[in-house]
């Protein structure tokens, strides 16, 4: 993972942990890297980030393109709903400030919801690109 990918992820973390109310939805440090073997839900993961060299002739920059997703196990998709409007909310074109590097844009693309079958858990994946400039 490069260290703008990195920056990347740092920031959309700190926006979204410094939330008052995505916390009242999820609850405090429901933010990870990982969905853990026994999690508690509901919970927000960083899921795949894909980089691409998206330069040209004048300027570097790089396309980011991100996934967060979001996991409950609540009966219904209302719960799982609530979450995911409020992390698009705090992320599309959010003007987050990245150490090392330049936020161009960040706009949200789509949500694809599920019930995954071998937990009953419902997942939200959100799909985010980002530009992102050398500092």
């Amino acid at each position: 993972m490069s260290a703008v990918e990195n920056a990347l992820l740092a920031a959309i973390h700190a926006r979204l942990a410094s939330d008052a109310t995505l916390t009242g939805l999820i609850g405090a440090d429901a933010i990870f890297d990982r969905l853990l073997s026994r999690p508690r839900l509901p919970a927000i993961v960083f899921g795949l980030c894909e980089t691409k060299d998206y330069s040209t002739v004048d300027a570097t920059a790089y396309e980011h393109l991100l996934t967060i997703e979001v996991w409950s196990e609540a009966y219904g998709r209302k719960a799982l709903q609530a979450i995911e409007a409020r992390v698009r909310a705090l992320l599309d074109d959010a003007p987050l400030t990245l150490s090392d590097a330049h936020l161009v844009s960040i706009l949200y693309r789509s949500t694809r919801v599920k019930r995954v079958e071998r937990t009953g858990y419902f997942l939200a994946e959100m799909q985010f690109r980002a530009v992102t400039e050398p500092a």
